[in-house]
């Protein structure tokens, strides 16, 4: 038989056709496999292990970045927490150094009311050396004046007594006009030596006189660096409290009438300086700027009570991180900021206050509000333990509940809020406004 047989085709030759053969016992059957049945098979099979070696693939490179995640998640966790901690013993250098600065303006003060003692005592033996010194100038006139008078009367009577004797009229001896002389001479005598002691007096009353002035010269010198220092103390320590209350948002002046009007006693070291508007020299002015001391001394005092009064404090200390801000999170307000750390952490209060409420805040869970001064609260929720009640006074510092994870929470962290009015605000705005004092 003659012709050409066509040649198989590629499929063909890659995957030749097969029967497979079932034996059974009382029967045998075969299955015919065509090239492209075995195509779509083997093409199946390839596709499965293709995606079986992606996907492994995926999950280790996702188990690795999660991995490096975690890593700098610890090493973020742990420049942060030293650099907290550096904040805390920077804070404290800070409050004792304020602490060594009040006990040294105390000082400083006690000092500055003893020279005004002694200032006003110079003055006081000023005046009276002044005046010791005009009676002696008006002594010295008259003793002068005296003596030219007694000067003329001598002359006159020795030209009197020269022109009787010659003329031989008046009749008196020789005996009495030399007694007479020898008491003009004496007379004279005396009032020269009361003059020369006058004139002694006079003289060591200016010398002394210009001492006490170079003394009170130098005191005043003394008091005008001692006020410098401390005025500029007192800017110092001032400025940075009245920054931090205005950063917060609070209004100064408010702020400062609300504590007098609870601190109201006066006397003692911070009483004003009374002084006369006759005073000599500076003592008026001295007098007034120690007062404007005092008046900032107060200011500061004032500050510090309304510090504590303020929630400028932390809520967590030693080991935590900020999980999550003041502000919308998944389209809702979030009104607070939470702080992550482990079961059990202390809570401290932020401020002085008293305890409105204490127990089960539904989704804050174990709940603690404290209200404070100048219309501010403080809310402390998802605690897993309660250590204060409703009415009981704290302070700041004071540890007031433990951290948990109850109510509607996803982890183990501290809710807090702070309320102005009612009203929520950042929390960070007080923190961080303290942080450059504290």
């Amino acid at each position: 038989m003659s012709g050409t047989q066509s040649q198989p085709s590629l499929l063909e030759r890659l995957f030749p056709a097969k029967r497979l053969f079932l034996r059974t016992d009382s029967d045998t059957r075969f299955v015919f496999l065509s090239p492209a049945t075995q195509l779509i098979a083997v093409s199946g099979v390839v596709l499965v292990i293709g995606w079986t070696i992606v996907a492994t693939a995926i999950f280790l490179m996702d188990s690795v970045s999660s991995g490096n995640f975690r890593d700098q998640a610890k090493r973020d966790q742990g420049i942060y927490e030293e650099r907290l901690n550096a904040m805390s013993e920077e804070r404290n250098a800070r409050a004792a150094e304020a602490s060594a600065a009040q006990q040294r303006f105390s000082t400083a003060l006690e000092q500055v009311s003893m020279m005004q003692s002694k200032l006003l005592e110079s003055e006081d033996r000023r005046r009276e050396l002044e005046r010791g010194i005009e009676v002696m100038q008006a002594t010295l006139q008259r003793t002068a004046k005296e003596r030219e008078t007694a000067l003329q009367d001598y002359a006159s009577i020795k030209n009197q007594l020269s022109g009787e004797s010659a003329n031989g009229a008046n009749g008196l001896s020789a005996e009495d006009m030399s007694q007479t002389l020898a008491f003009l001479s004496d007379t004279l005598d005396g009032t020269a030596r009361e003059r020369d002691k006058a004139a002694d007096t006079a003289l060591a009353a200016q010398k002394q006189y210009a001492e006490i002035d170079s003394a009170l010269q130098k005191m005043e010198q003394r008091n005008d660096e001692i006020f410098r220092k401390l005025e500029d103390a007192m800017t110092i320590s001032v400025k940075p409290l009245d920054r931090m209350f205005r950063n917060a948002g609070l209004n100064t002046n408010s702020l400062l009438k609300t504590v007098r009007r609870g601190y109201s006693g006066q006397g003692g070291a911070l009483s004003p300086l009374r002084y006369s508007t006759g005073s000599i020299g500076d003592s008026a002015a001295n007098a007034k700027r120690a007062n404007d001391i005092l008046s900032q001394l107060d200011r500061l005092n004032i500050y510090r009570i309304a510090a504590q009064k303020a929630p400028f404090g932390m809520p967590v200390r030693g080991n935590f991180r900020f999980t999550s801000g003041f502000g919308p999170r998944w389209g809702r307000m979030h009104s607070g900021t939470d702080f992550a750390a482990a079961h059990g952490t202390p809570i401290y209060s932020t401020a002085d206050g008293v305890v409105t409420f204490a127990g089960w805040g539904s989704g804050y869970g174990r709940l603690i509000k404290i209200q404070h001064e100048f219309g501010i609260e403080t809310r402390y929720a998802h605690l897993s333990r309660i250590r204060v009640k409703k009415g009981q006074r704290v302070s700041r510092g004071q540890r007031i509940g433990d951290m948990g994870n109850t109510g509607r929470s996803t982890g183990t962290h501290l809710h807090y809020e702070v309320r102005v009015g009612g009203k929520a605000v950042n929390p960070m705005v007080y923190i961080k406004a303290a942080n450059d004092v504290f």
